[in-house]
Protein backbone atom coordinates (compact mmCIF):
# COMPACT_ATOMS: atom_id res chain seq x y z
CA UNK A 1 0.00 0.00 0.00
CA UNK A 2 1.57 3.39 -1.56
CA UNK A 3 2.03 6.03 1.24
CA UNK A 4 -0.99 8.17 -0.21
CA UNK A 5 -3.37 5.44 -0.08
CA UNK A 6 -2.25 4.80 3.61
CA UNK A 7 -2.84 8.68 4.53
CA UNK A 8 -6.35 8.09 3.04
CA UNK A 9 -7.35 4.82 4.79
CA UNK A 10 -6.71 6.69 8.23
CA UNK A 11 -8.58 9.91 7.13
CA UNK A 12 -11.47 7.78 5.81
CA UNK A 13 -11.46 6.12 9.07
CA UNK A 14 -11.14 9.35 11.16
CA UNK A 15 -14.23 10.61 9.25
CA UNK A 16 -16.45 7.51 10.11
CA UNK A 17 -15.42 7.47 13.78
CA UNK A 18 -16.52 11.24 13.95
CA UNK A 19 -19.47 10.52 12.05
CA UNK A 20 -21.11 8.64 14.56
CA UNK A 21 -21.73 11.76 16.73
CA UNK A 22 -22.74 13.71 14.16
CA UNK A 23 -25.36 11.29 13.40
CA UNK A 24 -26.38 11.30 17.48
CA UNK A 25 -26.84 14.85 16.39
CA UNK A 26 -29.06 14.42 13.06
CA UNK A 27 -31.07 12.55 15.06
CA UNK A 28 -32.02 14.81 17.67
CA UNK A 29 -34.34 16.41 14.89
CA UNK A 30 -35.01 13.84 12.20
CA UNK A 31 -36.35 10.31 12.65
CA UNK A 32 -34.18 7.52 11.49
CA UNK A 33 -35.20 6.73 8.43
CA UNK A 34 -36.10 9.76 6.92
CA UNK A 35 -32.57 11.06 7.99
CA UNK A 36 -30.95 8.28 5.83
CA UNK A 37 -33.24 8.90 2.85
CA UNK A 38 -32.18 13.09 3.15
CA UNK A 39 -28.72 11.92 3.57
CA UNK A 40 -28.82 10.52 -0.16
CA UNK A 41 -30.53 12.81 -1.65
CA UNK A 42 -28.11 15.27 -1.02
CA UNK A 43 -25.77 12.62 -1.91
CA UNK A 44 -27.24 11.95 -5.46
CA UNK A 45 -28.59 15.53 -5.99
CA UNK A 46 -26.91 17.00 -8.13
CA UNK A 47 -23.98 15.02 -9.03
CA UNK A 48 -26.29 12.42 -10.80
CA UNK A 49 -26.90 15.03 -13.87
CA UNK A 50 -22.74 15.54 -13.89
CA UNK A 51 -21.28 12.30 -13.38
CA UNK A 52 -21.40 9.01 -15.61
CA UNK A 53 -23.61 6.27 -14.12
CA UNK A 54 -22.19 3.08 -13.49
CA UNK A 55 -23.85 -0.08 -15.12
CA UNK A 56 -26.83 -0.85 -13.56
CA UNK A 57 -27.00 -4.71 -13.19
CA UNK A 58 -27.35 -6.92 -9.51
CA UNK A 59 -24.31 -6.39 -8.08
CA UNK A 60 -24.69 -2.31 -8.06
CA UNK A 61 -28.46 -3.29 -6.36
CA UNK A 62 -26.80 -5.07 -3.86
CA UNK A 63 -24.21 -2.47 -3.15
CA UNK A 64 -26.59 0.33 -2.93
CA UNK A 65 -29.27 -1.93 -0.50
CA UNK A 66 -26.54 -3.00 1.56
CA UNK A 67 -24.02 -0.52 1.90
CA UNK A 68 -26.56 2.55 2.05
CA UNK A 69 -30.21 1.29 2.82
CA UNK A 70 -29.40 -1.84 5.47
CA UNK A 71 -26.80 -0.26 7.23
CA UNK A 72 -27.78 3.22 7.82
CA UNK A 73 -31.34 2.18 8.24
CA UNK A 74 -29.96 -0.31 10.99
CA UNK A 75 -27.81 2.23 12.18
CA UNK A 76 -29.91 5.15 12.76
CA UNK A 77 -32.42 3.34 14.25
CA UNK A 78 -29.98 1.49 16.41
CA UNK A 79 -28.84 4.79 18.25
CA UNK A 80 -32.30 6.16 17.62
CA UNK A 81 -33.40 3.50 20.30
CA UNK A 82 -30.71 4.64 22.88
CA UNK A 83 -27.37 3.02 21.10
CA UNK A 84 -24.43 5.27 22.19
CA UNK A 85 -22.20 6.23 19.79
CA UNK A 86 -19.09 4.81 20.66
CA UNK A 87 -20.34 1.03 21.03
CA UNK A 88 -22.14 1.54 17.84
CA UNK A 89 -19.05 2.23 15.82
CA UNK A 90 -17.61 -0.35 17.59
CA UNK A 91 -19.95 -3.33 17.14
CA UNK A 92 -20.39 -2.10 13.54
CA UNK A 93 -17.10 -3.52 12.68
CA UNK A 94 -17.78 -6.92 13.17
CA UNK A 95 -18.94 -6.62 8.95
CA UNK A 96 -15.26 -7.57 8.56
CA UNK A 97 -15.70 -11.06 10.19
CA UNK A 98 -18.87 -11.18 8.07
CA UNK A 99 -16.81 -9.89 5.12
CA UNK A 100 -14.14 -12.65 5.51
CA UNK A 101 -17.23 -15.20 5.90
CA UNK A 102 -19.13 -13.99 2.73
CA UNK A 103 -15.59 -13.85 1.16
CA UNK A 104 -15.25 -17.28 1.54
CA UNK A 105 -18.60 -18.75 0.72
CA UNK A 106 -19.19 -16.32 -2.15
CA UNK A 107 -15.58 -15.49 -3.44
CA UNK A 108 -13.62 -19.05 -2.56
CA UNK A 109 -11.12 -16.92 -0.73
CA UNK A 110 -9.25 -18.97 1.72
CA UNK A 111 -9.85 -18.71 5.85
CA UNK A 112 -6.61 -19.54 8.01
CA UNK A 113 -6.47 -20.19 11.39
CA UNK A 114 -5.63 -17.22 12.54
CA UNK A 115 -9.00 -15.88 11.43
CA UNK A 116 -10.91 -18.34 12.56
CA UNK A 117 -9.32 -17.61 15.91
CA UNK A 118 -10.04 -13.98 15.25
CA UNK A 119 -13.44 -14.50 14.56
CA UNK A 120 -13.65 -16.41 17.91
CA UNK A 121 -11.80 -13.67 20.07
CA UNK A 122 -14.59 -10.96 18.22
CA UNK A 123 -17.49 -13.30 19.60
CA UNK A 124 -16.46 -12.94 22.89
CA UNK A 125 -16.30 -9.71 22.93
CA UNK A 126 -20.01 -9.35 21.12
CA UNK A 127 -20.86 -11.44 24.09
CA UNK A 128 -19.08 -8.88 26.84
CA UNK A 129 -21.55 -6.92 25.42
CA UNK A 130 -24.63 -8.88 24.83
CA UNK A 131 -24.08 -9.53 29.01
CA UNK A 132 -24.93 -5.98 29.55
CA UNK A 133 -27.41 -4.95 27.26
CA UNK A 134 -29.68 -1.81 28.50
CA UNK A 135 -28.72 1.51 28.62
CA UNK A 136 -26.34 2.54 26.77
CA UNK A 137 -27.10 -0.90 23.90
CA UNK A 138 -30.66 -2.11 24.12
CA UNK A 139 -31.57 -4.96 22.96
CA UNK A 140 -33.54 -3.89 19.55
CA UNK A 141 -30.57 -1.40 19.34
CA UNK A 142 -27.94 -4.16 19.38
CA UNK A 143 -30.42 -6.10 16.79
CA UNK A 144 -30.29 -3.72 14.40
CA UNK A 145 -26.03 -3.37 14.39
CA UNK A 146 -25.56 -6.64 13.68
CA UNK A 147 -28.30 -6.44 10.61
CA UNK A 148 -26.77 -3.42 9.49
CA UNK A 149 -23.27 -4.76 9.98
CA UNK A 150 -24.37 -7.52 7.65
CA UNK A 151 -25.77 -5.49 4.83
CA UNK A 152 -22.63 -3.30 5.12
CA UNK A 153 -20.39 -6.93 4.53
CA UNK A 154 -22.87 -7.85 1.40
CA UNK A 155 -21.88 -4.07 0.18
CA UNK A 156 -17.78 -5.04 0.49
CA UNK A 157 -17.97 -7.82 -1.55
CA UNK A 158 -20.40 -6.09 -4.42
CA UNK A 159 -18.23 -3.25 -3.93
CA UNK A 160 -15.10 -5.45 -5.06
CA UNK A 161 -17.27 -7.24 -7.98
CA UNK A 162 -17.64 -4.43 -9.09
CA UNK A 163 -14.11 -3.18 -9.38
CA UNK A 164 -13.46 -6.46 -10.89
CA UNK A 165 -15.97 -6.06 -13.67
CA UNK A 166 -14.46 -2.74 -14.06
CA UNK A 167 -11.10 -4.16 -14.44
CA UNK A 168 -12.15 -7.10 -17.00
CA UNK A 169 -13.57 -4.39 -19.08
CA UNK A 170 -10.90 -1.69 -18.98
CA UNK A 171 -8.43 -4.68 -20.30
CA UNK A 172 -10.51 -5.79 -23.13
CA UNK A 173 -11.08 -2.83 -24.24
CA UNK A 174 -7.12 -2.05 -24.09
CA UNK A 175 -6.13 -5.47 -25.35
CA UNK A 176 -5.56 -4.30 -28.88
CA UNK A 177 -3.90 -1.03 -27.68
CA UNK A 178 -0.07 -1.19 -28.06
CA UNK A 179 1.99 2.09 -28.87
CA UNK A 180 -0.87 4.46 -26.70
CA UNK A 181 -0.50 1.87 -23.68
CA UNK A 182 0.78 3.73 -21.69
CA UNK A 183 -1.31 7.15 -22.04
CA UNK A 184 -3.90 4.39 -21.94
CA UNK A 185 -3.08 2.99 -18.35
CA UNK A 186 -2.57 6.87 -16.83
CA UNK A 187 -6.04 7.52 -18.46
CA UNK A 188 -7.33 4.32 -15.85
CA UNK A 189 -5.56 5.24 -13.15
CA UNK A 190 -7.03 9.15 -13.54
CA UNK A 191 -10.82 7.70 -13.91
CA UNK A 192 -10.53 4.87 -10.58
CA UNK A 193 -11.68 7.96 -8.02
CA UNK A 194 -14.27 9.20 -10.62
CA UNK A 195 -15.73 5.97 -10.99
CA UNK A 196 -15.39 5.46 -7.20
CA UNK A 197 -17.70 8.63 -6.47
CA UNK A 198 -19.78 7.49 -9.51
CA UNK A 199 -20.50 4.08 -7.76
CA UNK A 200 -21.32 6.24 -4.27
CA UNK A 201 -23.82 8.92 -5.91
CA UNK A 202 -25.94 6.62 -8.00
CA UNK A 203 -25.79 4.08 -5.03
CA UNK A 204 -26.69 6.70 -3.14
CA UNK A 205 -29.73 7.52 -5.54
CA UNK A 206 -30.94 4.08 -5.82
CA UNK A 207 -30.66 3.99 -1.76
CA UNK A 208 -32.67 7.27 -1.31
CA UNK A 209 -35.88 5.71 -3.58
CA UNK A 210 -36.03 2.94 -1.36
CA UNK A 211 -35.65 4.70 2.10
CA UNK A 212 -38.05 7.39 1.16
CA UNK A 213 -40.21 4.79 0.38
CA UNK A 214 -40.05 3.19 3.54
CA UNK A 215 -39.70 6.69 5.53
CA UNK A 216 -43.39 7.29 4.30
CA UNK A 217 -44.31 4.26 4.94
CA UNK A 218 -43.43 3.57 8.57
CA UNK A 219 -42.69 7.75 9.80
CA UNK A 220 -45.57 9.31 8.00
CA UNK A 221 -46.33 11.82 10.46
CA UNK A 222 -42.92 13.01 10.13
CA UNK A 223 -43.46 14.27 6.65
CA UNK A 224 -44.70 17.36 7.73
CA UNK A 225 -43.16 20.76 6.99
CA UNK A 226 -42.54 21.63 11.06
CA UNK A 227 -40.26 18.59 11.08
CA UNK A 228 -38.10 20.74 8.54
CA UNK A 229 -38.30 24.38 9.81
CA UNK A 230 -38.35 23.20 13.54
CA UNK A 231 -34.82 21.20 13.32
CA UNK A 232 -31.74 22.73 15.10
CA UNK A 233 -28.74 24.43 13.21
CA UNK A 234 -26.46 21.62 14.98
CA UNK A 235 -28.66 18.67 13.35
CA UNK A 236 -28.56 20.45 9.57
CA UNK A 237 -24.84 21.13 10.10
CA UNK A 238 -24.65 17.79 11.31
CA UNK A 239 -26.72 16.18 8.05
CA UNK A 240 -24.05 18.41 5.80
CA UNK A 241 -21.19 16.32 7.14
CA UNK A 242 -22.73 13.35 6.91
CA UNK A 243 -23.41 13.83 3.62
CA UNK A 244 -20.72 15.61 1.92
CA UNK A 245 -17.85 14.05 4.36
CA UNK A 246 -19.16 10.93 5.93
CA UNK A 247 -21.05 9.36 2.41
CA UNK A 248 -19.39 11.54 -0.77
CA UNK A 249 -15.55 11.83 0.35
CA UNK A 250 -15.43 8.77 3.27
CA UNK A 251 -17.02 5.79 0.59
CA UNK A 252 -15.51 7.66 -2.32
CA UNK A 253 -12.39 7.15 -0.86
CA UNK A 254 -12.84 3.74 0.51
CA UNK A 255 -14.25 2.35 -2.76
CA UNK A 256 -11.34 3.82 -4.39
CA UNK A 257 -9.11 2.34 -2.17
CA UNK A 258 -10.79 -1.09 -2.65
CA UNK A 259 -10.64 -0.70 -6.42
CA UNK A 260 -6.23 -0.08 -6.17
CA UNK A 261 -5.36 -2.27 -3.12
CA UNK A 262 -6.30 -5.93 -2.10
CA UNK A 263 -9.66 -6.14 0.68
CA UNK A 264 -7.42 -7.57 3.09
CA UNK A 265 -5.02 -4.66 2.81
CA UNK A 266 -7.83 -2.12 3.25
CA UNK A 267 -9.74 -3.68 5.47
CA UNK A 268 -7.63 -3.53 8.51
CA UNK A 269 -7.93 0.35 8.46
CA UNK A 270 -11.65 0.02 9.75
CA UNK A 271 -10.02 -1.39 13.19
CA UNK A 272 -9.32 2.82 13.58
CA UNK A 273 -13.32 3.89 13.15
CA UNK A 274 -14.47 2.18 16.74
CA UNK A 275 -11.44 4.34 18.23
CA UNK A 276 -11.87 7.46 16.50
CA UNK A 277 -15.87 7.01 17.20
CA UNK A 278 -15.55 6.41 21.27
CA UNK A 279 -13.16 9.08 22.02
CA UNK A 280 -15.18 11.53 19.78
CA UNK A 281 -18.37 10.19 21.52
CA UNK A 282 -16.65 10.76 24.90
CA UNK A 283 -15.30 14.05 24.19
CA UNK A 284 -18.46 15.51 22.67
CA UNK A 285 -21.68 13.89 23.79
CA UNK A 286 -20.25 12.56 27.40
CA UNK A 287 -20.53 8.98 26.76
CA UNK A 288 -18.95 7.37 30.07
CA UNK A 289 -16.45 4.35 29.23
CA UNK A 290 -17.12 1.04 31.35
CA UNK A 291 -14.87 -1.82 31.85
CA UNK A 292 -16.90 -3.79 30.41
CA UNK A 293 -17.03 -1.47 27.27
CA UNK A 294 -13.14 -1.50 27.07
CA UNK A 295 -13.12 -5.03 27.48
CA UNK A 296 -15.10 -5.78 24.54
CA UNK A 297 -13.48 -3.13 22.79
CA UNK A 298 -10.31 -5.32 23.75
CA UNK A 299 -11.76 -8.85 22.27
CA UNK A 300 -13.19 -7.25 19.32
CA UNK A 301 -10.35 -5.28 17.97
CA UNK A 302 -7.42 -7.69 18.64
CA UNK A 303 -10.21 -10.27 17.19
CA UNK A 304 -9.96 -7.82 14.18
CA UNK A 305 -6.69 -7.36 13.93
CA UNK A 306 -5.98 -11.42 14.16
CA UNK A 307 -8.27 -11.96 11.40
CA UNK A 308 -6.93 -9.34 8.91
CA UNK A 309 -3.34 -8.33 9.48
CA UNK A 310 -1.82 -11.95 10.20
CA UNK A 311 -3.71 -12.79 6.76
CA UNK A 312 -1.00 -10.66 5.39
CA UNK A 313 1.65 -11.89 7.03
CA UNK A 314 0.93 -15.31 6.55
CA UNK A 315 0.76 -14.85 2.70
CA UNK A 316 3.85 -12.96 2.88
CA UNK A 317 5.64 -16.26 4.55
CA UNK A 318 3.68 -18.59 2.41
CA UNK A 319 4.85 -17.03 -1.17
CA UNK A 320 8.79 -16.83 0.29
CA UNK A 321 8.06 -20.44 1.13
CA UNK A 322 7.13 -20.81 -2.39
CA UNK A 323 9.68 -19.09 -3.73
Amino acid sequence: MSPIHLLLAIIVTLIWGINFTFIAWSLESFPPLMLSAMRFFFTAIPLVLFIKPPKFNRTLLTYAVGTFVLQYAFVFTAMHLGASAGLTALLLQLQIFITVLLAYFMLGESVNRMQIVGMVIGVLGLTVIAANLGGDMPLLGFICILIAATGWSFGNIASKQISKQAAAANATSSHNVNATSLSSSRATALSAPLSALSLVVWGGLIACVILTITSLIFETAAWQVATFTQASMKSWLSLGFIVYMSTLIGFGLWAFLLSENTASKVMPFALLVPVFGMATSVLLTGEVVTWWKLLAMGLILSGLVLANLKRSHFARKAKATLS
